[in-house]
């Protein structure tokens, strides 16, 4: 498998890692600043009109590195604007962007119907937003690289580890009958996590995991730490993490029905790497853009370089005509 490693993801996790430490547990931020160059393609997203004010971003961990990265270069552009990213997972982040503490939402999955709470909320609080596709991920299944053993799972095996009737003292060998009698040690995603709901959706056919016998974790990089450390180990999140870390991990093929995939740039483009390739998402505030031009000018920037900077940190990048249409929807709710 041939994957090209992500040149800044690496700065951005110490950033989040460090902010940690610094804002306490359930949410991470960083105020990306400086550190790399603005894209040659990129004009400044200003256009000789000085921006100022602050940009708040929370949500999607997996998200989290596009935007760290737009926020980075857009800052370099536009020294009169903060852009602070926040990482607590794609249901807490929607939790604050519906309340209207934040102005954008990183997300990993599409928000919630009406009624299941988060539409309702946004509806509830008079927050018009737009959901705008920003890159693909294919949701990667890892454990440590030591594991000679397993070499692919398909859906069915990845239910009996993560599903709501799988037994707190599960072995590999419960698993496929020629695994070891060693136990499955469960790494995963926290419950806020889009990637916890879509993975849970797609394996079990229903929003239910076995959580309690799992680490979880809204920072994907407790994962990565736990599985580099643990040889039993299993755990999955966005393929951007797998790809800056694959010389401390190793990534599974999946079998959906159609035999083993790996997870690829091209697997996950294509959607063979099925049923874990995904679309990844950003919700701005659509009322506050129309009234914050440093608000809008950010989206603009953002749509501009995704597909760049997408590549850049591990993701794969949108398709040209489909991330037209994602601007000229986004054109269209701020009218212009």
């Amino acid at each position: 498998m041939t994957i090209t490693t992500p040149r800044r993801i690496g700065a951005l996790v110490l950033v989040a890692a460090f902010a940690i430490g610094a804002c306490g547990p359930g949410a991470a931020s960083t105020d990306p600043g400086a550190g790399s160059a603005v894209p040659d393609s990129a004009a400044p997203a200003s256009q000789g009109v000085t921006l100022a004010g602050t940009v708040t971003i929370d949500g999607s961990s997996t998200v989290f590195p596009i935007t760290a990265a737009v926020a980075e270069d857009f800052q370099i552009a536009n020294s009169g604007v903060q852009v602070p990213v926040a990482l607590s997972g794609t249901g807490g982040g929607f939790k604050k962007f519906c309340a209207g503490e934040t102005e954008i939402n990183n997300a990993s999955r599409p928000i919630k119907a009406d009624d299941e709470g988060e539409g309702l909320a946004c509806t509830a609080n008079g927050i018009e937003f737009v959901e705008l596709q920003v890159a693909i991920d294919g949701l990667t299944v890892v454990v440590n690289p030591e594991n000679a053993f397993a070499s692919c799972l398909t859906v069915e095996e990845l239910a009996k580890i993560y599903g709501p009737e799988s037994p707190e003292n599960l072995m590999w060998s419960d698993i496929r009958a020629e695994f070891p009698a060693q136990p499955v040690n469960r790494f995963m995603p926290g419950a806020d996590s889009g990637t916890f709901d879509y993975f849970t959706e797609e394996i079990n056919g229903e929003l239910d995991a076995a959580t309690q016998f799992a680490t979880q974790s809204e920072d994907d990089n407790v994962l990565v730490t736990g599985v580099a450390g643990d040889v039993n180990a299993i755990s999955f999140f966005g393929y951007a993490y797998f790809a800056e870390n694959q010389d401390k991990l190793k990534a599974l093929e999946v079998d959906g029905g159609s035999g083993c995939v790996a997870p690829t740039e091209a697997t996950i483009n294509d959607n063979s790497y099925a049923p874990l390739s995904r679309p990844l998402f950003i919700y701005p505030d659509v009322g506050k853009a129309k009234e914050r031009p440093e608000l809008k000018a950010f989206i603009d920037y953002y749509l501009a370089n995704t597909s760049t900077l997408s590549a850049e940190v591990g993701y794969v990048a949108l398709p040209a005509d489909l991330l037209a249409a994602e601007q000229a929807e986004w054109a269209a709710a701020v009218g212009s």
